[in-house]
């Protein structure tokens, strides 16, 4: 194959990568393929059973070797980052009887909060998040 085969070769893959949950197999052969155009356009692979060859085991090396740690770096704790608004104070933006939903604003933004307690909450009130549900707060009198 020569050199822009391969480099389109993997152009293609890593596209395919980007547009499809694939978990990180088809941009180890992109990458593969990318070295070996590379390679064969500097005229330093001259064979083609060279380049297939070398194509293979940089893919599979690479993915037997790199795949798991790149799946432990982008793997995310469900939730953590909104289950540490419990505790903090927002100021509703609407009225809110019992087990209803509103709008209410914490952090300068606007979230849909559910009455969790047993009187009516009124409109510029603050609150106490006492759980996130979703993107949803549930929240009671402060």
């Amino acid at each position: 194959m020569t050199w822009w085969y391969w480099l389109l070769l993997g152009l293609v893959l890593a596209g395919a990568e980007i547009a499809s949950p694939s978990g990180f197999y088809l941009l180890f052969f992109g990458i593969a393929a990318l070295t070996v155009g590379a390679l064969t356009g500097l005229d330093i692979i001259q064979r083609p059973w060279l380049e297939w060859l070398l194509f293979s085991v940089l893919a599979i090396a690479s993915l037997l070797l790199l795949r798991r740690p790149l799946l432990h770096m982008t793997k995310q704790a469900p939730n953590q980052a909104m289950d540490n608004m419990v505790g903090e104070s927002a100021t509703l933006l609407d009225d809110l009887p019992h087990g209803h939903t509103g709008k209410a604003e914490l952090r300068g933004t606007t979230w849909t909060a559910r009455n969790e307690g047993a009187e009516v909450l009124t409109r510029g009130q603050r609150v106490i998040v006492t759980k996130v549900d979703g993107l949803t707060l549930l929240v009671r009198p402060e």
